[in-house]
């Protein structure tokens, strides 16, 4: 499902580059929490950006805005990591381990920043900021090579799961597959937010919903275990693709917008 670090990441870039205002981007961050609430990741990262350590008194989001200018951040990057799978991380730091644990995270490498949500209570989103020792190097993935991917993904795996008798239909699980979609957090864009940026990211919503929904049948209709292990490894993949094309949709979206800025 959409993340708040994607929010993040468009809204504070779209701000960085003068095309959406600074009390934009905090009312869009409600819609992961009422309350949104900044603190330093680390020593490092409280003494560089005057934040309070975790355990201290968090501080409002107009502050972390704040911080990522006094830093020159220019724009923001999705981070979707997973076991075995921390590209984008920069290296073993506290900063990966926060990110993976949470399986999402903001990366700003003009400015060695990273950024990690955590739901600490209900309606209390928490961002933790890191200091990076280097800026890490992501990997860049072309939009139409992501939604490509995500597609040939999607009939990969309805392949394999057919051939191994393990794709029969469950009882209501397209209500399910539905009522996780409303569920999901309608997060605002700002102005100029590019089409088919929105589009993957939908798409992308729609395939992750429907591989949680494999997942949570305890044997996804497998007639043996080795079947059911077939299953997981089946959907890996498309889980994969899910990610790569969620962060490649931010990204384009990031880079267009920062475009249109630069044309105003």
């Amino acid at each position: 499902m959409p993340c708040a670090s994607a929010t993040m990441a468009v809204w504070t870039s779209a701000w960085l580059n003068g095309s959406a205002a600074s009390d934009d981007v905090l009312d869009a961050l409600l819609a992961w929490g009422e309350l949104q609430e900044v603190s330093a990741g680390d020593e490092h990262a409280a003494e560089r950006f005057d934040l309070p350590l975790p355990g201290d008194r968090p501080v409002g989001p107009a502050l972390l805005l704040a911080c990522l200018r006094r830093s020159g951040a220019s724009a923001g990057a999705l981070v979707l990591p997973a076991p075995g799978d921390v590209r984008g991380l920069g290296g073993p730091g506290p900063f990966g381990v926060a990110a993976l644990r949470a399986g999402e995270a903001v990366v700003l490498p003009s400015a060695a920043v990273g950024l990690v949500p955590e739901e600490v209570a209900e309606g209390v989103v928490r961002w933790s900021v890191f200091a990076l020792a280097t800026p890490p190097v992501l990997e860049y993935v072309g939009i139409g090579e992501a939604e490509h991917g995500m597609a040939e993904a999607v009939r990969a795996a309805a392949a394999t799961l057919v051939s191994l008798d393990v794709a029969r239909h469950r009882p209501g699980v397209r209500t399910e597959i539905d009522a996780a979609l409303r569920a999901r957090p309608r997060t605002p864009w700002p102005p100029g937010m590019p089409g088919r940026a929105l589009r993957v990211l939908e798409r992308a919503a729609e395939v992750a919903a429907i591989v949680r929904a494999a997942m949570s049948d305890p044997d996804g209709g497998a007639v043996s275990a080795s079947a059911a292990r077939a299953r997981t490894a089946a959907l890996k993949p498309l889980s994969d693709a899910v990610r790569s094309a969620r962060c490649a949709a931010v990204g384009e979206a990031v880079r267009q917008l920062a475009n249109q800025a630069g044309r105003h």
